[in-house]
């Protein structure tokens, strides 16, 4: 009887280990994936950038853009933690079906992508307005640009933040 017992331990232990390995790599082979860029859609290309003016040049064609006080940064001005840097972003600007903002990026100007995020608008959010966490490698300089969906472009003057905790791989 002990031996029937430890036989079925056995077996279910076995059966157990070899059901989570196949279903954890089959998960973390999707996340892998996802994580690459292989997700049908997403825009790998600006986030892989390792030039601010590349970034900019591939997100919205150039590195001209008017500075505005449209545009509402909110940022810390020390991070304690480059790896969790709050901010706030908020653009003075109709959203109406003919005139909207249509997509606002935030850039920083020395991280390994300098491209840290990018938010797609529509007439129907009402106000361009986005509360995020961005990753910061060290002290630098943190851009918005809003682009309208005519096309016009936005800037606020860039904002410096201290990072005292590195957070891009530092």
């Amino acid at each position: 009887m002990a031996s029937n017992m430890t036989s079925r331990r056995t077996f279910l232990q076995t059966v157990l280990v070899s059901g989570t390995a196949v279903v954890t790599g089959a998960a973390f082979g999707g996340i892998g994936q996802a994580f690459a860029g292989d997700v049908q859609g997403w825009p790998k290309e600006p986030f892989s950038q390792h030039a601010l003016a590349a970034a900019m040049t591939d997100c919205i064609g150039t590195t001209k853009v008017p500075v505005t006080s449209k545009i509402t940064l909110r940022a810390p001005t020390i991070a304690q933690n480059g790896g969790s840097v709050p901010i706030t972003v908020s653009v003075d600007h109709p959203m109406t079906p003919d005139d909207y903002i249509q997509t606002v990026y935030l850039f920083v100007d020395h991280n390994p992508d300098p491209l840290a995020a990018e938010f797609h608008f529509t007439p129907a959010n009402g106000q361009a307005y986005v509360e995020s966490r961005i990753k910061m490698k060290k002290t630098d300089h943190v851009r918005v640009i809003a682009q309208t969906n005519k096309g016009v472009l936005m800037a606020s003057k860039p904002k410096v933040v201290k990072v005292t905790i590195g957070g891009c791989g530092g």
